[in-house]
């Protein structure tokens, strides 16, 4: 059973159960208790994270977006739109133990080459990346801050 550690984010008021020996998230997006893995924990901080200080709203968040890569039926960790319903933000959350290597970029990438979406977040809870993709000059650039909801807007 996962115990949760603290992470490289703020902390937050996480509704944690247990049921029959196992760890359970209270996902405020879903409003649903899901079983705790290192990943949730993750994205469940992630989506704290961004709504308290970052102003991006919960109606525009979805989890596990599906998307077609291929043949391969995939879903991304999370996506966040604008108010027009175009996504601005795909992020990919792993356990705070994986390590953040040039195998996770590419699947962000590689995930990114079906959505287009200008903001990238990649993040294991201890390392955070933050990528802008300039789909016009198609070159990319790391940022060194998450840029706030509105300012994600003018990418």
């Amino acid at each position: 059973m996962f115990e949760p550690i603290p992470l490289n984010l703020p902390p937050y008021p996480s509704k944690i159960t247990t049921k029959m020996n196992k760890l359970f998230i209270f996902d405020e997006l879903r409003k649903k208790q899901l079983v705790l893995t290192p990943e949730e924990w993750v994205r469940q901080h992630w989506v704290h994270y961004l709504h308290t200080h970052k102003n991006y709203p919960k109606p525009l968040m979805q989890i596990e977006g599906g998307l077609k890569l291929n043949t391969l039926q995939k879903r991304s960790d999370l996506l966040i739109y604008n108010n027009h319903g175009e996504k601005i933000l795909l992020a990919e959350f792993k356990a705070p133990t994986v390590k953040i290597t040039e195998q996770v970029f590419h699947q962000i990438a590689n995930y990114n080459s079906i959505h287009k979406i200008p903001l990238l977040l990649v993040s294991n809870g201890m390392e955070h990346y933050y990528c802008r993709i300039d789909f016009v000059e198609n070159r990319f650039e790391f940022l060194q801050e998450l840029p706030n909801y509105n300012s994600a807007l003018n990418l």
